[in-house]
C-alpha cells in the first residue's frame, strides 16, 4: 500500500473502492446540506471540510444545498450566514441549491407513490400514531386509514395541498412495514400540513415534505454520488434507499449514503436548540458572540479559517464519536497566529512608570520588529518617553529571587528600549501602587551596539508611552462553560455550567501604531496573547477581543483547583 493510500480516511477509502470497481470519476459529486435554522458551528466545520475536501481531492463539484423544508424554524438570515461562513472557510460551491427548488418534483413523486399503493393519507392524531407505532421490541399496528383507496388518498392529498385542512389534521405516510425492526420503516411521515410562509416560496405551499423524504430525493435530483451524514443518520439509511427505490431510473446515478461520527468539542454545546437558548436568554449577545462555538463567533473572536481547517484535518474522520478537547482548537489558532500576527505592545492593567533621569521634553522612536516569524513583515517605530505604562503585576515592592520582573532595587529591560531600575514607588490610601519611580541606563538601548546594550538582565517587560498611548476597550473571553461536557449530565441542565467569568471588559492602553487597525486584523499583544479588532470597533473607539492567551492558562487553573 502506498503512503497516499495509508493517509486516506475511511470515507476516502469508500470513494477509492467505488472508483476501482468502475464508477466514473467524472461522475463524482458531493454536497454540504445544512438546514437554515441557525448558524453553523464548529461541528459543521468537519462536514464542510470533508465534503469540500473531497471535491478538491477528486476535482469534483460540490453543491451547497439548503434543506429548507420547515418554514417554522428557517430564515433567510441563516441562509446568508451559512453562505458567508462557507466562503470564509475558503470553499467554493458548484451550485447553490435548495430543497424548496424540488417541492413540485417531490409532490409529483408522492402522487406516484400513492398511485402505486406505496403511500396513504393518515388522519390520526400525532399521539395516536405514536401509540400505534409500537416499540423497538414490539411491532406496530396498522393505521385504521392504511387501506384507504387510491382515489380517496389522491383527493385528500390534493385537498391538503389546497389548504383545506388545519395543521395536524392529516399527514401523508409511506406504506412500508409496521413490523419492521427499524422503527423508521414503520410507515414514516412524508408530508405534514403547515400554514406558514416559507422564506423562498412564501405561501405557495401549505404542505411540506419531511427530511427523510426530501434528503435522498434531493441527492438524486442533483446526482450526488456520495451523500455523507453524521452517525445519527445511520438508521435512516434503510429508509433513504427505500425512497430511492421508488423513483430511481436505470440511466441515473444512485446516491450512496455513508455516515461518519460527530466530533464533540469540550466546554461547549453545539445543539442548535441549546445555542438558540443561549441567545434568547441573553447569556450571549447573539449567534456571533465570540464565546459561541459558531463559525461566525469563532471568526469574530479572532480564529482564522486556516486554523479551523487545520483543526478539522487533525481530528480527522472516524466511525465513533468522541470528545475533543478545545485546547486542540486553541493550539491550532496559536500556531497560525504566531506565523501571521504582527507583534505590538499593549498594557491591560496599567501602572505608571516615571523615568526620573529622562528628559521631560524628549521622545525617542525606537525600532521594533513586527514579526520575528516573518522576515518580510519589516519594522515599525514606537515612541519612548519619560512616562510609561507597564502591567500592575509586573511590579512588586519586594519579591523572591524567582520574580524576574520589576521590584524595588531591581533592574529589567524594556522591550526594544533601555534597562531601568526601580528606585521608589507611590501608593494611594488603600496601599495600591499608583506610580513607580525609576532610573534608566542611557547607554543600554537595545540594538545600539554598546557594551551596556549587551548587558543581560533576567526580565524584559512590554510597555506603552503614556503621552502617545491610545485608550482601547479590550474584551477578555474565556470558555463559556466550566464543565467539559455541560450537556451530558442527566441530573443538571447545561445552563447550570455557564462560566460567570467568560467575559471581562477592561480599558487598556495600546501603542499608537494601532490607531488605524481594521476590523478582523490580528495582533499579538506581546507577553499577553493574541487579539483581533472586533466589529464593534470604530475610529473613535478601538475594541479588541482576546482570541487566546499565549499559553493554555485554563489547564493550569484546572490543575490548581
Amino acid at each position: 500500500m502506498s503512503e497516499e493510500k495509508k493517509a486516506l480516511n475511511f470515507i476516502e477509502h469508500i470513494v477509492e473502492e467505488d472508483l476501482s470497481k468502475g464508477f466514473p470519476k467524472k461522475q463524482l459529486r458531493f454536497r454540504f446540506p445544512p438546514e437554515p435554522n441557525g448558524y453553523l458551528h464548529i461541528g459543521h466545520a468537519s462536514s464542510i471540510c470533508l465534503n469540500f475536501g473531497l471535491g478538491l481531492r477528486y476535482d469534483s463539484p460540490v453543491n451547497l444545498r439548503f434543506d429548507d423544508t420547515n418554514p417554522a424554524k428557517e430564515e433567510k438570515e441563516y441562509v446568508d450566514a451559512i453562505k458567508r461562513d462557507v466562503e470564509w472557510l475558503g470553499y467554493v460551491w458548484e451550485n447553490e441549491c435548495y430543497a424548496s427548488d424540488y417541492f413540485q418534483q417531490l409532490y409529483d413523486w408522492a402522487i406516484k407513490l400513492i398511485r402505486n399503493g406505496k403511500a396513504y393519507v393518515d388522519s390520526q392524531t400525532s399521539e395516536e400514531m405514536a401509540t400505534q407505532k409500537g416499540t423497538p421490541t414490539e411491532p406496530g399496528v396498522n393505521s385504521p386509514f392504511r387501506e384507504r383507496s387510491v382515489e380517496e388518498n389522491l383527493r385528500l392529498f390534493q385537498e391538503m395541498k389546497d389548504g383545506k385542512f388545519p395543521e395536524g389534521s392529516h399527514v401523508l405516510r409511506a406504506k412500508i412495514d409496521m413490523a419492521s425492526a427499524n422503527m423508521l420503516m414503520r410507515d414514516p411521515i412524508m408530508y405534514r400540513v403547515l400554514h406558514r410562509p416559507h422564506h423562498r416560496t412564501n405561501t405557495d405551499w401549505c404542505i411540506y415534505p419531511m427530511y427523510d423524504w426530501t434528503h435522498g430525493e434531493s441527492d438524486y435530483i442533483e446526482q450526488v454520488s456520495h451523500s455523507l451524514c453524521t452517525l445519527e443518520f445511520a438508521p435512516h439509511r434503510e429508509l433513504y434507499d427505500w425512497f430511492l427505490d421508488q423513483v430511481i431510473e436505470d440511466n441515473k446515478i444512485r446516491p450512496k449514503q455513508r455516515e461518519f461520527a460527530r466530533r464533540n468539542l469540550s466546554h461547549t454545546v453545539v445543539s442548535k436548540r441549546k445555542l438558540l437558548q443561549l441567545v434568547e436568554n441573553n447569556v450571549v449577545s447573539g449567534w456571533d458572540d465570540p464565546r459561541m462555538p459558531t463559525i461566525s463567533g469563532l471568526r469574530r473572536r479572532g480564529y482564522t479559517a486556516e486554523s479551523i481547517r487545520n483543526f478539522a484535518d487533525t481530528i480527522g474522520i472516524a466511525k465513533r464519536e468522541n470528545l475533543v478537547d478545545v485546547s486542540l482548537l486553541e493550539f491550532h489558532v496559536r500556531e497560525h497566529l504566531n506565523k501571521i500576527a504582527p507583534r505590538v505592545m499593549a498594557v491591560l492593567d496599567p501602572v505608571k512608570v516615571v523615568i526620573t533621569n529622562y528628559s521631560e521634553e524628549n521622545t525617542e522612536w525606537l525600532k521594533a520588529e513586527n514579526n520575528p516569524e516573518d522576515e518580510s513583515a519589516g519594522y515599525r517605530e514606537v515612541p519612548f518617553s519619560r512616562e510609561l505604562y507597564i502591567e500592575q503585576d509586573d511590579f512588586k515592592e519586594e519579591a523572591n529571587r524567582k520574580f524576574f520582573r520589576l521590584k524595588l532595587g531591581g533592574e529589567v529591560r524594556l522591550k526594544n528600549g533601555y534597562i531601568i531600575k526601580a528606585e521608589s514607588c507611590t501608593k494611594d490610601s488603600e496601599g495600591k501602587v499608583t506610580e513607580i519611580q525609576c532610573t534608566y541606563d542611557p547607554k543600554s538601548k537595545s540594538g545600539s551596539g554598546t557594551e551596556e546594550s549587551l548587558r543581560k538582565v533576567k526580565g524584559t517587560l512590554h510597555w506603552v508611552s503614556v503621552p502617545h498611548a491610545i485608550k482601547a476597550e479590550v474584551r477578555l473571553y474565556d470558555r463559556l462553560f466550566t464543565d467539559e461536557a455541560p450537556d451530558a449530565h442527566k441530573d443538571k441542565e447545561f445552563m447550570e455550567f455557564v462560566n460567570p467569568d467568560s467575559l471581562q471588559i477592561i480599558t487598556a492602553y495600546v501603542e499608537p501604531s494601532l490607531k488605524d487597525a481594521q476590523i478582523e486584523e490580528h495582533f499579538q499583544f506581546q507577553r499577553l496573547g493574541y487579539f483581533n479588532v472586533d466589529s464593534d470597533s470604530t475610529p473613535e473607539k478601538l475594541v479588541f477581543n482576546r482570541t487566546v492567551p499565549l499559553r493554555d492558562t485554563w489547564a493550569r487553573i484546572q490543575e490548581k483547583s
